[in-house]
């Protein structure tokens, strides 16, 4: 269980960091794009929601992995998962995106509440 839930921690940061970094380094046409959502939002707050990815996805490996404060990588998971509802809860309202574009949304979000419940509970550090 200890590797599932390594590999599945490396996979949330890799996907969660290059999320992050995109929306930290894109302009907001280029993100408007390829992500429609954003025009919904003012782009300082499409910044903050990349700089709390990347924060999350530094925090799902680094404190375990050095061993200072290992719980932090269970908050980090918990935290990528409330993102990820208010991800899908964004999708599901705007009537151009669906179920077809919250679905990633919902997916990361229950991955990332697995790891988060599996570091609460019975893998903790």
């Amino acid at each position: 269980m200890e590797i599932l839930l390594w590999t599945l921690a490396g996979l949330l940061a890799l996907v969660f960091a290059f999320s992050g970094v995109t929306k930290l380094v894109h302009s907001r046409e280029r993100l408007i794009e390829r992500t429609p959502w954003v025009e919904d939002f003012p782009h300082p707050t499409v910044r903050g929601i990349g700089a709390l990815e990347v924060l999350g996805a530094i925090g799902l490996i680094v404190p375990a992995a050095l061993g200072i404060a290992p719980w932090l990588s269970a908050f980090a998971a918990a935290g990528l998962g409330v993102t990820m509802v208010f991800a899908a809860l964004v999708h599901l309202r705007r009537e151009d995106d669906g179920i077809g574009a919250a679905l990633p949304s919902i997916v990361l979000g229950v991955l990332s509440v697995f790891v988060a419940w599996m570091r609460f509970g019975p893998y903790h550090f």
